[in-house]
């Protein structure tokens, strides 16, 4: 399929209301448990998420779009939810994600984007050289891998009580 960037912030504008709509009011335990060590539960995927909103998508396009000469994008903390403080309820990270990312998404229809623009480039510190369509097009897909990781952490609370339909729930192979 093509890129194209209206399908794309289309995407991008339903994914808060989509989790808003998938956790709010579910209760912590659904919302706190993970795969095992060293993996995230949708708390945590919020987090990372949000931090994602504020220094990475918006952050790395306007960079390419812009007239620096050097376009190198500071390195994205993976992990940086999990070192931050005290955590926010699950209902300010949903009304947090929700508000930056309408605000990423109203930056976004400002910006000068035309395809001359989308092969633009800017340099990711492990990647080298990528393009704007290529930025856009991965934070789409960013987003909905997230999706498919909430719903499999969620799924797999039940893992051992589904008995011999385990067979058949490809969920809980992933």
């Amino acid at each position: 399929m093509t890129f194209n960037l209206q399908q794309s912030m289309d995407i991008l504008s339903r994914t808060p209301a989509g989790r808003d709509t998938l956790l709010r009011g579910v209760p912590d335990a659904w919302l706190n448990s993970n795969e095992g060590e060293d993996t995230w539960s949708p708390h945590d995927i919020l987090g990372h998420l949000i931090h994602g909103e504020k220094t990475d998508w918006m952050v790395r396009a306007k960079l390419i779009l812009s007239q620096a000469s050097d376009k190198t994008f500071e390195p994205f903390d993976r992990f940086v939810q999990m070192q931050e403080g005290p955590k926010k309820s699950l209902e300010e990270l949903l009304t947090e994600f929700r508000s930056i990312r309408l605000q990423n998404l109203a930056e976004l229809e400002r910006l000068p984007i035309t395809e001359t623009a989308l092969t633009k480039k800017g340099v990711h510190p492990d990647l080298g050289m990528v393009t704007l369509k290529e930025l856009l097009a991965t934070w789409v897909v960013h987003d909905l891998g997230h999706i498919s990781q909430i719903v499999r952490v969620m799924g797999k609370r039940y893992k051992s009580e589904v008995g011999p339909w385990q067979a058949y729930l490809g969920i809980l192979k992933q």
